[in-house]
């Protein structure tokens, strides 16, 4: 959720009631980021925007994408998985990872060399905390005997798991494990990344079971006129990616696994951005699907200066011109 330019509260406010939109519409689930000290995210507890997101739908599934478990303690973030889960009805969708940038861990005292196993030994907590009772666990990080387990997720044994993957080898793991992913680049670059998963998941014989999905992420706008979403588009574009690059920049580093362009003639070109009619959206994004090989299409339509009106004419227009033709699922952030 990057700043808009709106009072905070009313930013709040609009994207809770573009959730509210979305579970309208029939989109499957809502994602947020994490983001900490800067203007590319102002929601740096996912867990306390997303109680309002669970409160202010009925069916629309949420969750984090992701958590920063290296900034967490793994009791602490796990019993609020459970009351999410619990709170919304088995609508909680965990999202997991180690956080992409060090400068934010870096804020909160966290050494990037130490984040991956500060990650995965929450992560593996987390999933052990899952099965109830009492635990223990002495690791690197992390200490503590006999914690009475009080609380549960609503869904069993948990709600779905999902990873950022930028690489193919990247896969095997949540292939392996039954995990969701979501992958960011061209569609050339995801399909490496999609088929990768589709061969590990074929390799553990998960024949009998549903794939899990595999997706990408992608700025629209939709609108009448094709002209009017390419100026909508990239005016917001513009201030979402000072956004992104914010504190990359006023520390003089570059981000490793962030390939964003900088103009929004470039990101149209390159298909990280689809703006157009709802004709020339449905057709871009049928065209992406196929070349990346997904089955799962996250849509960021509120981003940069977007109004909530804008937004909202968007989402309007997608719902009712452009999901139909898709026997697929599509996701909002």
């Amino acid at each position: 959720m990057d700043r808009s330019g709106v009072a905070i509260g009313q930013q709040y406010e609009d994207r809770l009631r573009l959730a509210e939109a979305y579970d309208r519409a029939g989109f499957h689930a809502y994602h947020v980021a994490e983001h900490h000290s800067t203007p590319l995210g102002c929601a740096p507890s996912p867990s306390v925007f997303l109680s309002a997101v669970g409160q202010r739908t009925r069916r629309l599934r949420f969750g984090p994408l992701v958590y920063t478990l290296s900034l967490y303690h793994p009791l602490r973030i796990f019993e609020e998985i459970c009351m999410l889960d619990q709170m919304s009805g088995g609508r909680f969708e965990l999202g997991v990872g180690r956080g992409i940038s060090p400068i934010e861990l870096g804020f909160y005292g966290v050494d990037v060399a130490e984040a991956q196993g500060m990650y995965l030994e929450a992560l593996d907590i987390i999933l052990k905390a899952f099965a109830g009772g009492r635990l223990s666990h002495e690791g690197e990080h992390f200490s503590f005997k006999d914690v009475p387990i009080e609380i549960r997720p609503l869904q069993n044994p948990h709600p779905p798991l999902w990873l950022g993957v930028t690489r193919p080898e990247g896969a095997e793991w949540a292939a392996t494990h039954r995990v969701n992913i979501v992958s960011n680049g061209r569609a050339d670059q995801v399909e490496k990344v999609a088929s990768a998963y589709r061969k590990f998941w074929a390799a553990q014989r998960h024949h009998h079971e549903p794939l899990p999905k595999i997706g990408m992420s992608r700025h629209i706008v939709v609108a009448e006129s094709a002209a009017e979403a390419r100026a909508i588009g990239a005016r917001a574009y513009a201030k979402w990616h000072a956004s992104l690059m914010y504190l990359w920049r006023a520390y003089g580093s570059v981000p490793a696994t962030l390939s964003f362009p900088e103009s929004f003639a470039e990101a149209l070109e390159a298909g990280y951005c689809i703006a157009g009619t709802p004709g020339e959206v449905r057709d871009r994004i049928r065209t992406q699907v196929e070349a990346a090989n997904i089955n799962y299409l996250l849509c960021r339509m509120a981003f940069g200066d977007l109004s909530y009106e804008e937004s909202l004419r968007s989402v309007e227009l997608f719902a009712a011109e452009v999901m139909p033709a898709f026997d697929m699922s599509l996701t909002a952030a």
